[in-house]
C-alpha cells in the first residue's frame, strides 16, 4: 500500500490535507519544524516527523515510506527568500535518495506559465509574471536532472487559495467583464487533491517530469463565493484583466479519473479542510 511523507505539512494546504486525509488510506508521515503549532501536529492522521529540512541532516526517515510529497515552500515576493524554493528542493530530494524512497512530488504552480495564453498544458511555453512564478520555474529547472521528480504545477486549491482566504475575512470585490462574468479560474478541492496525491505517490506509475494538477474545466469566481454565501460586489474589469485561465488536465486524467468542476462541492470540500467564511 502506498504510504506517503508530506513535507510542509503546516502550511495551508498542508493543514487542509491533514483535515480530510482518506480513512481508508495508509496512515501517512506528516512533516513538521521544531516550534511547529501543537495543536496542528496533534491532528495529524498519522506520524508526525520533526524535521527543520534546511537547519540540518534529515533525520531517520522511517522505512515503509513509498513516495515523498513536498508541499513546503516560499510564497510572497522577497526573491532572495524565494529562491529557497529551489534548496528546499534539491535537500528534499536528496534526502528521499538517500532513504530509497522511489517517488518524489514537489508543489509547483500554474503561475509558472505567467499569462500567454488562456488555457495551458504541460508544454507550454512558460513565462512567468511573478517572482513566485519565475522562482517555482528556477526550482523546475533544478530539479531536471532527478527522474524519480514529478513536479506538481498546481491550480487554486479551495480554502487555501487567496479569494477563499480573503473571503474568511471580509467581504470580496471581484472583477466583472463585458458580458457579466467573473474571472473563470482552474480548482481543486482538497479532498480531490488528497484522492490525486495518493493515487500519483504508487512508485509503480511512470510519471512526466512536470504535471498540471487541477479539475477539469474552470469555474468561475463569482459562482466559487455564491456557492460559499459570501458577500461580494463587483467592479468593472480592467483591460489587463484575465477573463480565462485554465490548465488543461488531460495529461493527469491519464492517471486519476476525475469529476468536473461543481462549485457546491468545491466549497463542501473547502470546509471539510477547515476553511469558514466571514459570515460563518
Amino acid at each position: 500500500m502506498t504510504r506517503p511523507i508530506l513535507l510542509g505539512a503546516t502550511g495551508r494546504v498542508g493543514q487542509l490535507l491533514a483535515r480530510v486525509w482518506p480513512a481508508g488510506a495508509a496512515s501517512a508521515h506528516w512533516q513538521y519544524r521544531s516550534g511547529a503549532d501543537a495543536g496542528v501536529i496533534a491532528g495529524f492522521p498519522g506520524t508526525a516527523v520533526c524535521w527543520d529540512i534546511l537547519g540540518g541532516p534529515a533525520p531517520d526517515l522511517p522505512p515503509d515510506i513509498t513516495a515523498m510529497i513536498v508541499l513546503a515552500g516560499v510564497t510572497g515576493d522577497n526573491k532572495v527568500a524565494l529562491a529557497q524554493n529551489t534548496t528546499l528542493a534539491l535537500t528534499a530530494v536528496r534526502a528521499a535518495r538517500a532513504a530509497g524512497i522511489p517517488r518524489v512530488l514537489i508543489a509547483s504552480t500554474q503561475a509558472v506559465y505567467g499569462t500567454l495564453a488562456p488555457r495551458v498544458s504541460e508544454g507550454a511555453a512558460c513565462a512567468p509574471t511573478t517572482a513566485y512564478g519565475i522562482a517555482k520555474l528556477e526550482m523546475e529547472h533544478a530539479l531536471a536532472p532527478y527522474p524519480e521528480v514529478t513536479c506538481l504545477r498546481l491550480g487554486n486549491v479551495a480554502g487555501a487559495d487567496t479569494l477563499l482566504r480573503t473571503a474568511a475575512h471580509q467581504a470580496v470585490t471581484l472583477d466583472r467583464f463585458a458580458d457579466g462574468t467573473t474571472p473563470r479560474r482552474s480548482y481543486i478541492g482538497p479532498v480531490t487533491l488528497a484522492d490525486v496525491l495518493l493515487a500519483l505517490s504508487d512508485p509503480a506509475l511512470v510519471l512526466p517530469p512536470v504535471l498540471n494538477v487541477a479539475s477539469p474545466g474552470v469555474i468561475e469566481m463569482g459562482e466559487v463565493l455564491a456557492a460559499a454565501e459570501v458577500a461580494l460586489t463587483y467592479r468593472n474589469a480592467p483591460c489587463t484583466a484575465l477573463a480565462l485561465l485554465e490548465l488543461d488536465v488531460a495529461r493527469l486524467m491519464a492517471f486519476v479519473p476525475l469529476a468536473p468542476l461543481d462549485a457546491n462541492d468545491l466549497i463542501t470540500q473547502a470546509r471539510k479542510g477547515g476553511w469558514r467564511s466571514n459570515k460563518a
